[in-house]
C-alpha cells in the first residue's frame, strides 16, 4: 500500500512538473494568454514578463494585437533562454479580477512585471513593433552603471536619487541581491557600484550600500541591514526611491493623473529648494494617513505656468500652494509659511474631502453656527449664499467659479486608448 502510494505521489510531482515546464516553454516565440490560474506562475518563473490588458470590442486593442505579436516574435528570437522574457495578454473582460487588481482602467493597457512584481510605471511610448522591443531591450540592459574611479561617484548628478554600492567582488551574494533590487527599481532610480580596490575606502567594516539624496552636498545614507536580505534592501530602497512627495513634469504627468488620486501640489522656482523641503516635511508629519487619497507634489513653478495663471498667479508670486481636484483647482487660504504649523495642511486635505472647498469657493464660508429649529425660514435661507439673479430652478450660482482643472487635461488621450470611468479622470 505504501509503494502504490509512493508511486501515486511521484505520478503527480511528474504530471506538475512536466505542465510547469510546458507553460514556461510554450511562453517564448508567442504571446501567452494569461488568466487566473497561470497568471502567478508566469510572472514568477520569468526575469520580465510584458502584459497586454485589452479587450476585443476595443478598437485600439484590436489595432495593437498584431503588433505586440511581431514585437513579441523580435525578442524571442534575441532572447531565447528560458525564464528571461515574456510576452503575455489578458482578456480583461473574461479575466475582470486579475483586470481590477491591476487597476485597469483604459484599453489597451501595457504593464510590466519584474521579479513577479507588477511595475508602478506602466508602458506609455510609441506603439509600434519596433518601439515595443526597444521597450524590452532598455529592460533587460544591465541597471547598475560601474565605476573605476572614486572621483566619477562623486560627481553624480545633484539633482537626481542615487543608490551607490561598494563590493569586493560581483561573484557575493549581496551583490546579486543588489542586482535585483536595481533590476527591480531601476526606473525609480539611478544604481551605481563600486567593485574591487576602488571601493576600499568605503567597505572598511565591509560591503554597504549607501542612498544620496538630491541636493543634500553628497550626505549619504547608509541601509542599516543585511545586504544578503533581498526584501529588507527592497523595502528601504523602494522607501528613498519613492518619496512621499514626488516632482510632476510634462513626462510624468499623465502618469500621475491617472493614479486618479487629486494633487497637493506646490509650485516653486527651481531655485527655491528649502521651500520643497519644508512642504516635504509639513506633508510627512501630518499627511502619511492620506497617501492612498492624495497625491502630494511640486512643480516647477517656471514650467507650469499655465496651471499658476489658471489660478490668477505668476511667477512672482511663488511659492503658490494648491489642490487640483480633477474637477476644479483651489487656492490653499493661508500664507505659504503657515503649512509647517499642526494641522493647517492637514485641515486644507480635509476641507477638499468634505466638499468645503467647493461649497465655499461658490457660496462663501460656512456658517460658524447652526440655526435652530423654527428660526426665521428666509434668513436661514440666504445666510451668507450670494444669489444671482440669473438662477434657475432654484439652483444658486456666484458670479464667480473655482478655476477648472487644468491637469486633467494631461490624463491619456481617448485617440489613443478606450477609457473606462471617463468621469473619473
Amino acid at each position: 500500500m505504501n509503494l502504490v502510494k509512493g508511486a501515486m505521489s511521484f505520478f503527480h510531482y511528474f504530471v506538475y512538473s512536466v505542465l510547469i515546464s510546458f507553460i514556461i516553454r510554450s511562453s517564448h516565440g508567442e504571446v501567452v494568454q494569461l488568466v487566473s490560474s497561470n497568471m502567478n506562475t508566469i510572472v514568477s518563473t520569468n526575469d520580465v514578463v510584458f502584459v497586454n490588458f485589452y479587450a476585443d470590442w476595443c478598437r485600439f486593442s484590436q489595432i495593437l494585437t498584431p503588433v505586440f505579436l511581431e514585437a513579441s516574435n523580435k525578442i524571442s528570437e534575441e532572447f531565447p533562454q528560458s525564464g528571461r522574457v515574456v510576452f503575455g495578454k489578458v482578456d480583461a473582460d473574461r479575466e475582470s479580477a486579475l483586470a481590477a487588481d491591476n487597476h485597469i482602467s483604459k484599453y489597451p493597457t501595457l504593464k510590466l512585471f519584474r521579479n513577479g512584481q507588477v511595475m508602478k510605471k506602466e508602458y506609455r511610448g510609441q506603439r509600434t513593433a519596433d518601439a515595443l522591443a526597444n521597450y524590452i531591450r532598455d529592460q533587460l540592459k544591465d541597471p547598475i552603471q560601474q565605476h573605476t574611479t572614486q572621483q566619477s561617484v562623486e560627481e553624480l548628478d545633484e539633482k537626481q536619487r542615487h543608490i551607490i554600492g561598494y563590493f569586493g567582488h560581483q561573484e557575493n551574494e549581496a551583490y546579486q541581491t543588489y542586482l535585483k533590487v536595481a533590476t527591480t527599481l531601476r526606473n525609480e532610480c539611478n544604481f551605481h557600484a563600486a567593485v574591487g580596490p576602488v571601493s576600499e575606502n568605503e567597505r572598511i567594516t565591509g560591503d554597504n550600500v549607501v542612498y544620496r539624496a538630491p541636493n543634500t552636498k553628497k550626505q549619504d545614507v547608509k541601509y542599516p541591514g543585511v545586504l544578503n536580505n533581498y526584501e529588507g534592501l527592497l523595502q528601504w530602497a523602494t522607501e528613498q526611491c519613492m518619496p512621499l512627495v514626488r516632482e510632476i513634469t510634462f513626462e510624468n504627468a499623465e502618469e500621475l493623473t491617472e493614479e486618479g488620486l487629486p494633487f497637493l501640489i506646490l509650485f516653486h522656482h527651481p531655485d527655491d529648494t528649502a521651500v520643497v523641503e519644508k512642504f516635504a516635511a509639513a506633508v510627512n508629519q501630518e499627511l502619511l494617513g492620506e497617501r492612498t487619497s492624495v497625491n502630494f507634489l511640486t512643480a516647477d513653478g517656471l514650467k507650469f505656468s499655465h496651471p499658476l495663471h489658471h489660478l490668477g498667479k505668476s511667477a512672482g508670486d511663488l511659492p503658490v500652494l494648491a489642490i487640483d481636484s480633477f474637477r476644479h483647482m483651489y487656492l490653499f487660504p493661508k500664507n505659504i509659511n503657515q503649512i509647517s504649523e499642526p494641522g493647517v495642511l492637514k485641515q486644507f486635505v480635509q476641507d477638499l474631502h468634505s466638499g468645503k472647498l467647493h461649497r465655499e469657493f461658490h457660496h462663501g464660508p460656512d456658517p460658524t453656527t447652526t440655526p435652530e429649529p423654527d428660526t426665521k425660514e428666509e434668513e436661514v435661507q440666504t445666510d451668507h449664499i450670494p444669489h444671482d439673479k440669473n438662477e434657475k430652478d432654484g439652483e444658486v450660482k456666484s458670479p464667480t467659479s473655482p478655476p477648472e482643472s487644468t491637469f486633467r487635461k494631461l490624463a491619456p488621450s481617448e485617440n489613443r486608448y478606450t477609457l473606462l470611468h471617463k468621469d473619473e479622470l
